[in-house]
């Protein structure tokens, strides 16, 4: 069913529009606010938080939530009139003015009209009165006010929407007019009208709109799941709404098109809510949190182990943080070590004593410089940069570079022990090659994800054509920003670019978060891995679990009503069936089999927690794979735990178990 043009707004009042100063841009031709995108509803509570205390604070779910709920109610009142009655407010009007006089009906309208304007009569470019004359979309003006006006009115009777009926207030209307008497007889007419509501529960139109406030006063969320669960199929109708016609050019092109999905909708509105509740700065880390693996469902992931060289179960790793390892040596062998190179013979011979037959140099990569700026800009002057926080995949200079690693291999490998080193998949350094070259390999927005962020600190780039801002509230200690900001000076292109982040914690504030949906990121990504392999023998992949596509799906483009775990990223959710369009396959498993082809004989190492383990190494194919459980039930002295985890997976899948490092 295609429904004809509906009126999708939320009312605000002009007293409140004066008050608040609200952008104009958010409201239709009619008068009415709509929150095409969760940022329009962030700019809208901004705006009124600015002139409120913080005891009183709107929220922009809330708001969002309230103009759903409006919308859909109009979208029923549409569907009212398409197969019921398509003359039914005009009839109305007839039955009004029946019982008052047709002066006090116009002078009710004309306050109405006066209180809520349309926009021409807000700009007073028209009168109210002129308004009420004539027409729009080939319906009566007066017609289109009476229903605007009873939708006023269940705004008013709604418990939930009263913490902001400031903004839609129609105590003038009950002052003045005859108001509170016409919605009476508006109840009395419908009783005799056409019965609406689902099938088998007809009931007069204005007690079924009604419905989803009576059912659930005191919450937005369960009002919104009561019109999901009771008006879902007749909802699922309305995909056909021409929204270009319906909001104007300028509108759309500003704020973009409202999903006509109602159900997704619906979800999201209720994801933004649990996004608002959640913490934007996070005081660290507390205990780990442990589970038992069950396996369940499992045994339908595919079985595909990658087979070993003779030499990978054998490998006895040992990490090393190289430049902590080299200040260490300096001290022991009483002189100065600073690269590769100069690591002497004897200690590569002690290694090799010990039985070690690997060695993981943590940090040997080209370091993103802005991590320690930032650092240091936050108190810790000695700092060095993150490991982890990339810059480019180069041997470090400071570490002698290529000749000085070239040297080193050759000498280890002299001794039976094979160099490893990590490779960061998930993210690169906010200030790195890729953020400079590719910004659209990024996940990324062309605003702030909420409208109180600012960026007015100093860049941290070191080329003077980008400009990288961190927002000012992490230097504030007051939020643990999602984005950083990053503008090219030459063009005038700015994007607010996410951080790295695995939902469980603060966001990586010195990483930019490479976007997976972008078949070029994969691709490239991929290539580095295999220049990678080419070098080092060995690779463990830094946070590998989040790349996982369940994961990166709920970490980046959550399914509607399954909580967004990353501030603001609950309105770019995707579908299953959307996510899977995007992201095929595995992305690992694709680079197990890439490296397999290319570069056989590396060994792949996962950083997997999440009870990721088994999937990790039994479908992906990773010859092993960090074994949280030891680390995580051991530390908090869970044996029992640890033991039925032990006893699970041989029952399930022996072969998993010998993958296992643990640490």
């Amino acid at each position: 069913m295609q429904l004809p043009q509906p009126e999708l707004e939320f009312h605000v009042s002009r007293k409140a529009r004066e008050k608040y100063g609200f952008d104009e841009t958010l409201f239709t031709i009619r008068g009415n606010v709509i929150f095409a995108n969760f940022y329009a509803a962030q700019l809208f509570a901004q705006q009124i938080n600015d002139k409120r205390p913080a005891d009183k604070a709107a929220s922009a779910a809330e708001l969002n939530a309230m103009g759903l709920i409006h919308e859909i109610l109009h979208n029923l009142i549409d569907m009212y009139r398409q197969t019921r009655n398509a003359n039914v407010f005009r009839e109305a009007l007839e039955n009004l003015e029946q019982q008052f006089t047709r002066k006090e009906i116009d002078k009710t309208l004309e306050i109405f009209v006066e209180e809520f304007p349309p926009i021409d009569v807000h700009r007073k470019k028209i009168t109210a009165k002129k308004y009420l004359q004539g027409a729009t979309d080939g319906r009566e003006n007066r017609q289109i006010a009476l229903e605007e006006m009873m939708l006023l009115w269940l705004s008013n009777q709604n418990p939930a929407f009263a913490k902001y009926q400031e903004l839609f207030d129609d105590t003038p209307l009950r002052e003045a007019t005859i108001y509170p008497k016409a919605m009476n007889s508006l109840n009395t007419f419908f009783d005799a009208q056409p019965l609406f509501g689902p099938a088998g529960k007809g009931m007069n139109l204005l007690q079924a709109l009604l419905q989803p406030a009576k059912a659930n006063p005191g919450s937005l969320i369960d009002q919104l799941n009561f019109l999901r669960e009771t008006w879902g199929t007749q909802l699922s109708t309305l995909i056909n709404i021409k929204w270009e016609l319906l909001l104007g050019e300028a509108f759309t092109e500003l704020w973009g098109i409202p999903g006509a999905d109602y159900g997704t909708r619906m979800l999201r509105a209720a994801d933004f809510m649990e996004e608002e509740t959640k913490m934007r700065f996070f005081p660290g880390p507390g205990k780990a949190e442990t589970h038992t693996p069950e396996y369940v469902g499992a045994e339908y992931e595919p079985e595909a182990f990658s087979p070993d060289t003779h030499w990978m179960p054998r490998l006895v790793l040992i990490a090393k943080s190289t430049l902590v390892w080299l200040d260490q040596l300096s001290k022991t062998y009483k002189k100065e070590i600073k690269t590769l190179d100069q690591i002497p013979d004897a200690e590569l011979d002690r290694l090799a004593a010990q039985g070690f037959t690997g060695l993981w140099l943590i940090g040997i990569w080209e370091r993103s410089p802005a991590s320690k700026t930032i650092k240091n800009w936050c108190g810790n002057p000695e700092a060095e940069a993150s490991a982890y926080s990339l810059y480019d995949y180069v041997i470090a200079q400071e570490l002698g570079g290529d000749p000085a690693y070239g040297n080193l291999r050759e000498r280890a490998w002299q001794r039976g022990i094979r160099l490893a080193s990590d490779m960061v998949p998930n993210h690169t350094g906010i200030v790195s090659n890729w953020v400079k070259a590719h910004p659209d390999w990024f996940v990324s927005l062309p605003y702030p994800p909420f409208p109180a962020y600012t960026y007015s600190g100093a860049s941290l780039s070191d080329d003077p054509n980008i400009g990288i801002f961190l927002e000012d509230h992490y230097f504030e200690r007051t939020d643990a920003a999602v984005t950083f900001k990053r503008i090219d000076y030459r063009t005038g292109d700015t994007r607010y670019i996410y951080h790295g982040n695995d939902g469980t914690s603060m966001p990586w504030n010195d990483t930019a978060q490479l976007d997976y949906t972008n078949p070029a990121v994969r691709e490239a990504v991929i290539q580095t891995i295999l220049e990678v392999a080419r070098r080092f023998p060995i690779i463990r992949f830094d946070a590998a679990m989040t790349l996982a596509k369940r994961h990166y799906q709920r970490l980046w483009f959550p399914q509607p009503g399954t909580g967004g775990d990353i501030p603001s990223r609950a309105q770019f959710g995707l579908t299953k069936a959307e996510f899977d369009q995007k992201i095929p396959e595995e992305f690992w498993r694709e680079v197990v089999d890439r490296v397999a082809k290319e570069v056989p004989d590396t060994l792949l190492l996962a950083e997997a927690f999440w009870m990721m383990e088994g999937y990790f190494v039994r479908s992906l194919g990773m010859h092993l794979v960090y074994n949280s459980s030891f680390m995580n039930m051991l530390k908090n002295e869970e044996n029992k735990k640890y033991l039925y985890t032990i006893k699970n997976t041989i029952e399930f899948e022996p072969e998993v178990l010998k993958r296992y490092v643990n640490f």
